[in-house]
């Protein structure tokens, strides 16, 4: 397994996307021990002090006017995880708790946070070992942290919920000790630092991120491959129509159809005496669209990683103005305010691809295709209702994107009046991902279909080595067949960047 060394405040989105795709160990760097050290020191010397200091010799929201007595500071922060552990529904993927992990080792990193070198170690070393807590997926609203998530992350390391390790999901005594660690019992604010924070929201937001940035160029693909398919244009593809409007995401997916359709015979055949003056706007406008979706995901993605690096506890250590500071940092709007964004932006490259396969499968838009793409229409019906599927999923998908950040409801007897539901909107991402993969997997084989009619004259060699790939999951339809294998398969191909891989010319990059 690759352990990747990490610096704390300078971390990449390269480093979480390997994170998150290879669930890559973590470490971080020592350079920042010194900083946890004295971050600890400080609050050390609170819990002998008789000042209030919020969580740490305090109850906790509401109850922050009581104070706890110094020798009960331990209970304090295990009643604090234990109570906290109100998570409902399935557990999170092993993929997903792992970032999640990761970010709070980060966040902790900074050195405000006030905990022992030695919780961090343990983190580390649970996902070294691979120990990954059971995380419901529901029970955070994205203020005063993700305080569910997190309470069942932490009471894995100290012994309690549930762990799986090794395939098999225990205790969370058993797991730690089958891989050979020991629980921890907290210190003073260290429970509310691991449960303090926006690392759920932030890791279901991240995923989100990725899995959009992979669909969107796996739309650049399709939309070529469906460009041929219907005998489509390649005028709007000009790069000075681009650079004249200037976005950055436009200008590089009209690059990038440029090099996917060049070499094309099917293109070639009708540049000269077509009839047809312009495409519909799904064929003609992709740049556009796609390039602008790509714009919108790169925002988010700038919010990510600045949120990525942040300390997003409280109360925050703030050791050169030797001060412990209650602030506000644990409440999630920046990440909210960036799952939407994904959102919008998912929806919108399903959109303009299901207007896509709606074309290829008419005979009256298509040039000369057959009726739903089967060589013997009204015997068969071909690709009729898989189009019909990529409807569904388009307006499922237009149904989840609407704001989460805007639905705020108070909780904690009024004291939390005001939450982000970053993790509902950033939770909505993965199955936003999984209908969008089908809208495209869809789209990959009815314009795999279209080339195949066009025959023999052929698309480009990096749409033919797509359509190859394609043909080596799903064969071409002739009479009709039992479909959704077929559908899945195309799904898949779409979800691990098969297509992209085949395809194998240079794709936009997320970063700067």
């Amino acid at each position: 397994m690759t352990t990747l060394t990490l610096t704390p405040g300078a971390v990449t989105l390269d480093h979480l996307a390997q994170i998150y795709w290879s669930e890559a160990a973590v470490r971080l760097d020592p350079a920042c021990h010194p900083d946890i050290e004295r971050a600890h020191t400080r609050i050390a010397r609170a819990v002998a002090g008789t000042d209030a200091v919020y969580g740490v010799n305090t109850g906790f929201g509401k109850l922050a006017s009581v104070k706890i007595a110094s020798e009960d500071t331990a209970t304090l922060q295990r009643n604090l995880i234990l109570s906290h552990c109100c998570g409902v529904g399935p557990a999170i993927p092993r993929r997903m708790a792992r970032l999640l992990m990761a970010l709070k080792l980060l966040s902790l990193g900074r050195g405000a946070s006030g905990v022992r070198l030695e919780l961090t170690h343990l983190i580390e070393a649970m996902l070294d070992k691979g120990v990954t807590p059971q995380i419901p997926a529901q029970g955070s609203v994205g203020a005063s942290g993700d305080l569910a998530p997190l309470a069942h992350m932490a009471a894995v390391m100290m012994g309690h919920g549930e762990a799986e390790f090794g395939g098999t999901v225990m205790a969370g005594d058993k797991a730690l000790a089958a891989a050979g660690l020991s629980p921890i019992e907290l210190g003073p604010k260290e429970g509310l630092a691991l449960i303090n924070g926006t690392q759920f929201s932030t890791a279901f937001a991240l995923a989100g991120l990725f899995g959009a940035w992979r669909a969107a160029h796996s739309a650049l693909v399709t939309s070529a491959l469906s460009t041929d398919a219907i005998m489509g244009s390649t005028a709007p593809l000009q790069p000075e129509i681009h650079s004249l409007r200037g976005h950055r995401g436009q200008i590089e997916a009209g690059e990038a159809m440029r090099a996917l359709l060049d070499g094309s015979e099917i293109r070639e055949s009708h540049r000269d005496g077509d009839a047809r003056v312009q495409d519909p706007y799904c064929i003609r406008c992709q740049p556009q669209v796609t390039g602008a979706a790509m714009d919108v995901l790169r925002q988010a993605a700038q919010t990510l990683e600045i949120e990525a690096n942040a300390a997003t506890d409280n109360p925050l250590v703030l050791t050169e103005a030797d001060l412990i500071v209650s602030g506000g940092n644990f409440h999630a709007e920046p990440v909210g305010f960036a799952a939407d964004m994904i959102a919008l932006a998912v929806a919108e490259i399903g959109a303009i691809a299901q207007r896509r396969v709606a074309l290829i499968v008419d005979p009256v838009l298509s040039h000369d295709l057959p009726a739903f793409l089967t060589p013997r229409p009204g015997l068969n019906s071909g690709y009729m209702i898989a189009e019909v599927t990529t409807a569904a999923l388009m307006s499922e998908n237009k149904h989840l994107a609407n704001p989460c950040v805007t639905d705020s409801t108070p909780t904690s007897a009024n004291q939390e009046d005001h939450v982000s539901m970053a993790a509902h909107g950033a939770r909505r991402l993965m199955p936003m991902l999984d209908n969008l993969t089908r809208i495209l997997g869809v789209e990959l084989l009815c314009a795999a279909q279209g080339v195949d009619f066009r025959a023999p004259l052929t698309t480009s060699v990096a749409l033919a080595r797509v359509v190859a790939r394609v043909r080596q999951e799903v064969e071409t339809l002739g009479d009709d067949r039992y479909m959704a294998p077929d559908l899945e398969r195309a799904a898949q191909m779409i979800a691990t960047g098969a297509i992209i891989e085949a395809a194998g010319t240079p794709m936009p990059e997320l970063g700067a």
